[in-house]
């Protein structure tokens, strides 16, 4: 009995090993990012969030979590409306969060099973625990797909604008973020990636993104 004791804490705990190291070490490659390989152009570089325009990271969390800095890694009020949401209406509405998103592309593959959904979750609340925000944005930033065959800022900005992220405007920011919810089907002037910009620009205009953390 005491050995199954142990073997259930085992298997309970081994999933955090690689969060806590990736609190400290940058994923080399995801498991999404293996699947794409071949459309994938040639790897980026990993920046830090002082590398990463200010900008940048104000639009990905207008576009994708703008309750980012507020909640532990679940946004109850965004999911309670997304089930209302789909319950109405033909389309499908999501409520991740840039954290659940952020377990998900680093230590989880594709798919819709509640098997991986469990998953994500308790990836999600061990990640919440153990990092701090800003590492959270840093490595979602540098790993999510940015379009077909692009992952991460610095790919992004090479495969759209042939320039490097520091040298993004505020409006090619905008424009790189509004793809995010549909990276491989929405490219830069696709209507979807179009309607999102003008959100993104509201919220950024109207409300105001807040960076609550100083960069090293």
């Amino acid at each position: 009995m005491f050995t199954l004791i142990r073997l259930l804490i085992l298997l309970i705990l081994i999933p955090v090993v690689p969060v806590i190291a990736y609190k400290w070490i940058n994923p080399p490659i995801t498991a999404i990012q293996w699947d794409q390989r071949e459309l994938r152009k040639e790897k980026g570089d990993w920046l830090s969030l002082k590398e990463i325009p200010d900008v940048f990271e104000k639009a990905v969390i207008a576009a994708e979590d703008q309750r980012f800095f507020e909640h532990n890694g679940f946004d109850f009020d965004a999911i309670e409306k997304a089930i209302t949401h789909n319950k109405k209406g033909k389309t499908k509405r999501g409520a991740s969060t840039i954290s659940q998103q952020t377990a998900k592309n680093i230590f989880l593959w594709e798919g819709r099973s509640w098997f991986r959904k469990g998953l994500e979750t308790y990836l999600t609340f061990w990640m919440e625990l153990l990092w701090d925000k800003a590492r959270i944005l840093e490595v979602y930033i540098n790993v999510i797909e940015m379009g077909r065959g692009a992952f991460g800022i610095s790919e992004a900005a090479r495969y759209y604008y042939k320039t490097t992220p520091q040298n993004l405007s505020y409006q090619q920011c905008v424009n790189i973020a509004s793809m995010l919810p549909c990276p491989r089907t929405c490219g830069i002037n696709h209507r979807i990636s179009i309607k999102r910009r003008q959100l993104i620009h509201r919220a950024l205009n109207r409300y105001g993104i807040e960076l609550k953390y100083e960069h090293d």
